[in-house]
């Protein structure tokens, strides 16, 4: 191709050097599993130039990358990145969960930050490749109900020390073993007969008045490192006072975002109608990001909870701005129902208590004040490991190699 005409990201000129030393497979619920940092046998990478376009990728023995230490993405931090799972579904069939929103969100993601467009089916490809290639050995169809975590990655290694728009860059998928955070959920929240009685959940504390994590105009809704990176001095000390992850809050007003890296729900009844509403924040302030997960359920409350279902009444989903003040009222007024935070890593976990400047909002309360969010999570769960065909959720990798 010439520089005029540019070669595209294309999966079809895909070449293979397979490992002739395979790693030991840890189990599940080892140590080295947990560590997050054991990867599957292989990786897959494409190299760009700005001259030529996107070479053929390839699939290969995972290891380290050969970077220039001037490569501008450890410098300058232009990058991004995406977190989804493979899973091995209690039928035996390894599936991916809406691969094509993560791709379509790493382009947005590429965009913000002047890496090298990609068409996203191209990169699902590529994911599909290595999920097929190191699936079946590092997720044997005996471990029905585990997954691998899948990291795509798009970083510069532009040479120049200059600030600019990267003339270079790689693209690489890995796949790795890792823990399951959604496990500080008790195995009650996943079963129909709850009891009632305290629930273990997620303890927030609301980010002080001079820590912001995102701004609008800003990259909020990108997944950059440079949106988790400075959120690190927050987390910090947001352990050190004994509670799980920060609730951020934007502006004087104290606007909810996000939790962590996990965007956040509330459920509580409308102090004018009376009705339940699932409220969480919109997107079009950039301020968060467009999680899938976030969308699944939106789309789920909206098609199935428009009306009275498993036992739940109905409930109105709203996307709409609203402070910590109104969190705060609902719960003193006792229209606070239940609060959760939803994402690839948390998958849909209860919140028990939110910290804000003294005041104790607790919502450990007895099972049902965790009624959707138990709902949310098995109606997902049901999808991801292929006990509900749910449309075109998810996408069979089994016999794509």
């Amino acid at each position: 191709m010439t520089k005029n005409n540019p070669s595209p990201l294309d999966c079809s000129r895909l070449k293979r050097t397979l490992t002739d030393k395979p790693k030991s497979v840890p189990s599940p619920a080892s140590e080295e599993s947990r560590s997050q940092r054991v990867c599957t046998d292989h990786m897959i990478l494409a190299r760009w130039t700005s001259a030529s376009g996107w070479e053929a990728p390839i699939l290969k023995p995972s290891g380290p990358l050969e970077i220039p230490p001037t490569a501008s993405v450890l410098h300058y931090a232009i990058e991004c990145f995406e977190g989804l799972k493979l899973y091995r579904g209690y039928d035996g069939g390894l599936r991916l969960f809406r691969p094509a929103k993560n791709c379509e969100r790493m382009r947005t993601s590429a965009a913000r930050v002047t890496l090298p467009d990609f068409d996203p089916k191209e990169l699902e490809k590529m994911i599909v490749a290595l999920c097929a290639q190191d699936g079946p050995r590092w997720l044997p169809r005996e471990q029905t109900g585990e997954f691998l975590y899948i990291r795509p990655t798009l970083i510069s290694t532009d040479s120049a020390l200059g600030v600019r728009t990267p003339r270079e860059a790689l693209l690489y998928v890995v796949l790795a073993c890792f823990g399951d955070n959604s496990s500080i959920v008790p195995a009650a929240i996943s079963s129909a007969d709850c009891t009632a009685g305290d629930l273990p959940g997620l303890r927030l504390r609301t980010s002080d008045l001079d820590s912001i994590r995102a701004w609008p105009g800003g990259f909020g809704y990108a997944k950059i490192g440079a949106n988790y990176g400075p959120s690190l001095v927050a987390q910090r000390e947001t352990q050190a006072a004994g509670y799980d992850q920060t609730l951020w809050l934007f502006g004087e007003e104290g606007v909810v975002t996000e939790a962590g890296g996990s965007n956040f729900f509330v459920v509580w009844r409308n102090s004018e109608t009376g009705r339940l509403e699932l409220v969480t924040a919109p997107l079009q302030d950039g301020i968060i990001l467009a999680g899938i997960t976030r969308a699944s359920i939106l789309e789920l409350a909206r098609s199935r909870l428009a009306e009275s279902c498993d036992g739940l009444e109905a409930i109105d989903v709203v996307e709409q701005q609203y402070t910590i003040q109104d969190v705060s009222r609902a719960f003193q007024e006792g229209r606070l129902i239940e609060a959760f935070v939803c994402g690839t890593a948390f998958f849909v976990t209860p919140v028990s208590i939110i910290s804000h400047r003294g005041e104790k909002i607790e919502l450990h309360q007895g099972c049902h004040r965790s009624r959707y969010a138990r709902v949310m999570r098995s109606w997902l769960a049901e999808v991801m490991w292929g006990n509900d065909k749910h449309g075109d959720w998810v996408v069979d990798v089994n016999g794509a190699r």
